[in-house]
């Protein structure tokens, strides 16, 4: 198997990859073909199939596995694969975990390093409010290390909801050493609980795409829904200090036309927008160089930071 990054223009593959998406088409002149996006671990590639009712093109959906030869072609720039043959594959043919893109990072080593910092908070209801989420409750950890961050623009891959937010708290932790007026116990808290609602927004890999609940709702009314519902579940959990974490997780993308509820009305209601924004915003320009690979050239107009881009020599 040849992994998509290092698949170059000129090069016929084969192999087997996972059929992220099909979808039918027309081209100018009235004629159908078939739109894929394939994916393996190291990424996706836009797939497609000129002539679907050909010979050696058998029956597969979205979401199978399929043995594929392909001839490696450019398009606007970006890579694309004419695709010859395909045939859905069988069990035992592919290693599921080839096929899911997973954080560089050890799993494990980050939700230690995680617990580190929930471990520092002394207030004993936000404290236990933690213990309850990240300690207790075996399905939401599993969840929460499995799940990405996102559908496609920063930190999709698996680990990437837990590399997210790790990254998200260590920014918090400079802000409250170097703003000493800051609540640590609190911002602390709104930084490990603000993406909590992602393990329910987005389905598992390989799908990893928005659920129902996820569309009617979104991550950020889900995650203080959440909130909510485990402070009401500790004795004397103060209303003022739920309604300020939950108002840190209602406001942390910032403005309301990025989908925040709340604009920031708490110093740790800014700092928390600030930390995520920023691990956001760094992450994808990561994974934009990376998937620019060797070209140190201008990589043209991006929509996300509405600006060319460029890589520095390191």
């Amino acid at each position: 198997m040849k992994y998509i990054e290092t698949i170059r223009e000129g090069e016929r593959i084969s192999g087997i990859y996972l059929c992220k998406q099909r979808q039918s088409a027309v081209t100018k002149n009235g004629k159908t073909y078939e739109n894929l996006i394939l994916q393996d671990k190291t990424g996706t590639v836009d797939a497609k199939i000129w002539d679907p009712n050909s010979q050696g093109i058998d029956d597969f959906e979205a979401m199978d596995y399929i043995d594929i030869m392909a001839d490696a072609t450019s398009f606007q720039g970006a890579l694309q694969l004419n695709v010859k043959r395909v045939r859905k594959a069988r069990e035992g043919e592919y290693n599921p975990a080839d096929y899911l893109p997973v954080s560089e990072r050890d799993i494990e080593e980050m939700y230690q390093e995680l617990m580190g910092y929930a471990n520092q908070v002394q207030e004993p209801h936000l404290r236990a409010l933690l213990k309850s989420l990240f300690v207790d409750d075996a399905e939401f950890i599993k969840g929460f290390k499995f799940h990405s961050a996102a559908k496609t623009v920063h930190h999709s891959f698996v680990g990437g909801l837990l590399e997210h937010t790790l990254n998200v708290t260590k920014l918090c932790e400079y802000y409250v050493k170097n703003y000493t007026y800051l609540n640590r116990d609190l911002l602390y808290t709104a930084a490990m609980c603000h993406d909590i609602g992602k393990v329910y927004e987005l389905s598992e890999f390989p799908e990893n795409d928005y659920t129902d609940e996820g569309q009617l709702l979104g991550h950020i009314a889900m995650g203080s829904e959440m909130v909510a519902e485990r402070a009401h579940q500790i004795p004397g959990f103060p209303k003022k200090l739920e309604n300020e974490l939950k108002h840190c997780i209602l406001a942390h993308h910032g403005e309301l036309e990025y989908g925040s509820p709340k604009k920031p009305a708490l110093a740790e209601a800014m700092a928390l927008n600030l930390a995520d924004n920023t691990d956001a915003k760094m992450e994808t320009m990561k994974e934009i160089f990376k998937a620019a690979g060797t070209n140190m050239g201008w990589l043209g107009y991006n929509r996300f930071f509405e600006s060319n881009l460029r890589k520095t020599e390191v």
